[in-house]
């Protein structure tokens, strides 16, 4: 009777306690802590800024969805998926920038992790298909077990997960480098140009509130993280429009895609998006 009394006891050792779990929920149990006074303008938000300029995924997400919705009617409805996701990352980001939970900070990671993984499932380009992947259908259920097998790992160092994210950014540019290099379309050389250029500012933001804290904070200037949600928002908006085109290039060609921006084209600063020129009618079928 003892040693069952006493196996059991192991066993629940390796149970997570209730206290345990909601420990992960409470405020400021995350390690990471952005830049931004805590506390500072409210007393139930701990940075204040960070969160509210989370809402900015609310804004764009319904915009491009509008935007896209011709070339997702084409193409694939699923490209809606990607900026449904959106809408998830914002609001978790806003959940984890309030509390500074590790709950929080997880929601806010693996739901990033999972746009992408969208992304590339929908996107990545059949020339740079693995030689064992025969269609896209088994491209994305290769995506799918690696993001799940991501999703468990990233709770063994969860302070790792940021910069590995970060890193997915650095093979895009160089998948679209890969396919705009005998590109001569200078209106797609602009949008791509600009993708960069919003990406490149936008990690500069996240990486300088990261580690230049104490620069900032002699300029009681402590918002670059905000600013980092506000130029990633638009990025993701230039560069998923900008793939989404090359895409249909590739893939629906008899719907002569073209570039324009929202809310006017002639504008020098606006949001892109595709307009198709042709339609399945005009697709010749033998």
């Amino acid at each position: 009777m003892i040693r069952a009394t006493g196996s059991m006891e192991i066993l629940l050792r390796g149970i997570p306690s209730f206290e345990r779990m909601a420990g992960a929920f409470s405020y400021e149990s995350s390690d990471v802590d952005w830049c931004e006074d805590n506390y500072k303008h409210s007393d139930n938000v701990v940075e204040y800024f960070n969160t509210m300029s989370s809402f900015v995924f609310f804004v764009f997400a319904p915009i491009m969805l509008y935007l896209l919705h011709p070339y997702a009617k084409e193409r694939n409805l699923a490209v809606h998926l990607v900026w449904l996701m959106m809408i998830f990352v914002g609001l978790f980001s806003m959940y984890f920038h309030m509390t500074l939970s590790f709950m929080g900070q997880m929601l806010d990671e693996l739901s990033i992790l999972w746009v992408l993984a969208l992304g590339y499932s929908l996107w990545f380009p059949r020339m740079y298909f693995p030689s064992f992947v025969k269609d896209r259908r088994s491209f994305a259920r290769m995506v799918l077990v690696i993001t799940v097998i991501t999703t468990v790992s990233s709770f063994v160092k969860p302070t790792a997960n940021a910069y590995a994210l970060n890193c997915f950014g650095l093979h895009v540019l160089y998948s679209l480098y890969l396919e705009l290099k005998s590109c001569t379309d200078k209106r797609v050389l602009r949008l791509a140009w600009a993708s960069t250029g919003l990406w490149v500012l936008a990690v500069s933001c996240w990486i300088s509130d990261r580690f230049g804290c104490s620069f900032w904070q002699k300029l009681n200037f402590c918002y670059l993280h905000g600013i980092w949600h506000i130029l990633i928002v638009v990025a993701t908006a230039y560069g998923s429009t900008l793939i989404a085109y090359l895409d249909a290039s590739r893939e629906i060609p008899y719907s002569l895609p073209d570039l324009q921006y929202w809310p006017r084209d002639n504008w020098a600063l606006g949001l892109p998006y595709i307009v198709l020129k042709g339609s399945a009618k005009t697709h010749k079928r033998c």
